[in-house]
């Protein structure tokens, strides 16, 4: 099923990259030139060039918002704050998992050094606090606090996957676990983050919270599914980037704990010092009859179905409603 772009991806590169350019222009130039490549505002060389990534978060961030009764310019200020902590991660998390490839090009560390995008990575972060700390609304505060909160959640959520990686005995609970912390709490910063900043009931914030939360389970899980059967012309990374990296990611985990032919199968070829590359294939086609993506793209639907009947119960203008469905349905049907 294909679902046309909603309008509010089109207003962040509209309201919120301006503020985010002004943000990392505050930056000592060498960090300034990292971080600008990283968001796809400049190449390797300092060349200006069109902005890259879904912009999904602060599209969110603009849209809680409005929930709470505001114009979209009223959660600029949150939007840019959720993309920039996002950014932070993704720059440390391409170095951690080694990746050398983000959105079709080379990953930051490649091009300027480890040392270089570890720094970047925490300039974004504090940019990310200066985006709200200039905000002198009275939800300013809260806002600042719960980033932070969800934040702290992401860096465990992190720590975990990596413990994983050298462990034999992740349970599926676990792994879920990790998936919420890492993934789902800034989703569900995101939903609530403009709503905080405006001063919006607890009632409210909280439901979008909810709403972010199950939508950033569904969207990791579809993203695990991309990790091992996603198709590198669209996701800009090699077949099978999770087993490629060892990862113990919840299709992976799903078919070790499965009790199948299958996934002991999985579990015999995936102990061994590294996954061979002419086994990749064969890895994948022991998960699918281990069951195991099927049970994840059931996963994802189950909590898509939740977040969607989490907006249902909220009191919200009609508009902000439909594009709150019409964005969670893209992020959660994307190949990439």
């Amino acid at each position: 099923m294909t679902i046309a772009p909603v309008a509010c991806l089109d207003q962040v590169s509209v309201l919120v990259e301006p503020r985010m350019r002004e943000l990392i222009g505050r930056l000592d130039p060498r960090n300034q030139r990292v971080t600008a490549y990283h968001l796809g505002y400049c190449d390797a060389d300092g060349a200006p060039t069109a902005a890259v990534g879904k912009g999904i978060r602060p599209a969110l961030a603009l849209l809680s918002a409005r929930a709470a009764g505001q114009r979209p310019e009223r959660g600029v200020d949150a939007a840019a704050a959720v993309e920039l902590a996002h950014n932070f991660s993704l720059l440390h998390d391409d170095i951690m998992d080694q990746d050398t490839t983000r959105r079709h090009r080379p990953t930051a560390w490649v091009v300027f050094g480890t040392a270089a995008a570890i720094l970047a990575g925490d300039a974004l972060m504090i940019m990310a606090h200066d985006a709200l700390a200039g905000d002198d609304r009275p939800g300013g505060a809260v806002a600042a606090q719960r980033l932070d909160a969800d934040v702290h959640r992401l860096i465990a959520g992190q720590a975990a996957d990596l413990e994983f990686e050298r462990r034999d005995d992740v349970s599926l609970d676990e792994c879920l676990a990790m998936t919420a912390d890492k993934t789902a709490a800034l989703m569900s910063c995101a939903c609530a983050l403009g709503a905080l900043l405006c001063g919006a009931p607890a009632a409210l914030t909280e439901g979008l919270s909810r709403f972010g939360t199950h939508l950033g389970m569904s969207f990791q899980l579809v993203d695990d599914q991309l990790g091992i059967w996603g198709e590198p012309a669209r996701t800009g990374k090699p077949v099978g980037s999770d087993l490629r990296a060892g990862k113990k990611s919840v299709p992976i985990v799903h078919a070790l704990a499965s009790g199948t032919r299958a996934g002991d199968a999985f579990r015999a070829l995936y102990a061994s010092d590294g996954l061979p590359e002419a086994e990749l294939m064969t890895a994948r086609r022991l998960l699918e009859e281990a069951g195991s993506r099927d049970w994840v793209q059931r996963e994802a639907d189950r909590h898509l179905a939740h977040a969607l009947d989490e907006l249902a119960a909220l009191e919200l203008p009609g508009d902000v409603h439909g594009d709150l469905v019409d964005l969670a349905r893209l992020v959660t049907g994307r190949k990439h």
